[in-house]
């Protein structure tokens, strides 16, 4: 059974605990790491992305066209520092295109 609050707590903090008590962050941080990578690169890009996978601190994207991921592979760090400030926390350390 799941502890109750003798006082009142907003919907935020009752989300922030379930997540936490139930584990689901990790499952959160890909969803959302998916959402981060077509927010910062926009609409052109996302058509020609295929897969975004998280996994640990290395972001896997799969892209359609050779040129756009050597293009890509220039600004590497650039786009792990504008999806980890999306996200909000450090959580990306190495970005791998395929």
């Amino acid at each position: 059974m799941a502890k109750r609050h003798s006082e009142n707590i907003s919907i935020g903090d009752a989300l922030k605990e379930f997540i936490g008590a139930n584990r689901l962050e990790k499952g959160l941080d890909k969803v959302n790491t998916k959402e981060a990578w077509d927010t910062v690169l926009g609409s052109a890009i996302s058509k020609y992305t295929t897969d975004v996978k998280l996994d640990r601190d290395t972001l896997y994207v799969q892209l359609s066209s050779s040129v756009l991921r050597e293009e890509l592979s220039y600004g590497k760090e650039k786009i792990i520092t504008l999806i980890n400030e999306e996200l909000g926390k450090e959580l990306i350390k190495k970005l791998v295109l395929r």
